[in-house]
């Protein structure tokens, strides 16, 4: 295979879709270091803006999902689509890339299928147990399809499937090496537990009034917060950071910190954070959302607490069952370690090295 690759990854929308797609581009500038790698978002969604943190160049295509129920939205839904396939077509014919990856996202769609019309081969990783509608259209065409869950032909061809795991940031492969910068980097106190609240790169409601409505009893018990609100609540919230115990952040960019820090985690139940959780080999409460496809959130918790891996509370009890779970968690030892040693052992840390072998495999069969 040539030393001197170019690849397109395309995924986006969340960080679900982004930071998978970062590993990949990652492992693949570790083995190619020469490699030319372009990313292609959705305009003015986040990875516009995450993408050239991580030092990669991106473009943006004019796309967006289509709602589920009828809005004025929904009308420029196909302009947007047929603008954003030119678009993509162009990008293409500029870039001329080997590969084309899609994680996920809106504008993975309209990339992907120009690249499989320009004959150009293509790999899509699929995060969740339940594929997004964006990956689902796109298998037909694409020639490897990576999976993070077992038993996935039922929705994808079974002759294209390869079970990978989740990519996950090489910066948490070693997080319990980071505990005491992570105390120096945040400005908290060693000798106190530290809860770390996480709803997604958006936020969660539920999650952030839950955690409001506790404020008093985390002080009580001698316990501090390191609390991502998300970018969408994090003015509503940040007023709560002049308490001494309490931090709160849109986005925590030093995730690897964060997790360091932490000795139990409160989290939504996403693909990748399950994955990343699983590395970090902490205590967690999952609240997965109910608000996705096939309550996939909730499913992916389950699976780890059937292991006694993890502890899961839905939202529709929320309040109760924490009240009655969390503050005796945080006061047994045992109990908390014996969530840690059994999370540990679900991780696959070689996911995102799984991935990049598929890549090199489908180049040199398809050359």
């Amino acid at each position: 295979m040539k030393n001197q690759l170019r690849v397109i990854i395309s995924g986006g929308g969340t960080g679900g879709h982004i930071f998978p797609a970062i590993s990949i581009a990652n492992e693949l500038k570790l083995r190619y270091p020469t490699c030319e790698i372009l990313f292609v978002g959705a305009e003015d969604r986040m990875e516009m803006q995450k993408v050239p943190e991580a030092g990669y160049k991106i473009e943006g295509l004019w796309i967006s999902g289509f709602q589920r129920r009828m809005t004025v939205k929904n009308l420029l839904f196909p302009v947007k689509l047929v603008k954003s396939l030119w678009k993509a077509r162009d990008i293409l014919k500029r870039f001329q890339p080997d590969v084309v990856i899609g994680t996920g996202g809106f504008a993975s769609g309209p990339l992907l299928q120009m690249a499989n019309r320009e004959n150009i081969p293509t790999l899509i990783q699929e995060q969740n147990s339940y594929p997004g509608i964006t990956n689902k259209l796109l298998a037909k065409g694409a020639n490897t399809i990576c999976t993070a869950y077992p038993n996935m032909g039922r929705f994808f061809p079974e002759e294209k499937i390869v079970l990978t795991g989740n990519p996950v940031r090489q910066d948490l492969l070693k997080v319990e090496e980071k505990r005491e910068e992570a105390f120096e980097f945040f400005g908290i106190d060693p000798s106190k537990k530290t809860v770390l609240v996480l709803g997604g790169s958006l936020g969660a409601l539920k999650i952030n009034q839950l955690v409001e409505d506790h404020l008093k009893e985390f002080e009580k018990h001698n316990l501090q917060v390191l609390w991502q609100t998300g970018t969408s609540y994090f003015n509503d919230y940040r007023k709560y950071a002049e308490l001494e115990h309490i931090q709160t952040f849109a986005f925590l960019k030093r995730m690897d910190l964060a997790y360091a820090a932490a000795d139990i985690i409160i989290s939504r139940a996403g693909a990748g954070t399950v994955s990343e959780l699983c590395i970090v080999g902490k205590p967690v409460v999952f609240v997965p959302s109910p608000n996705v496809a096939e309550d996939h959130q909730t499913k992916n918790a389950m699976a780890l607490a059937e292991k006694d891996a993890a502890v899961v509370l839905s939202e529709s009890h929320l309040e109760q069952g924490f009240r009655s779970i969390f503050f005796p968690l945080m006061e047994s030892d045992e109990k908390m370690s014996s969530l840690a040693r059994n999370i540990k052992k679900l991780e696959k840390p070689f996911a995102t090295a799984n991935i990049v072998n598929e890549v090199e495999k489908l180049l040199t069969t398809w050359r």
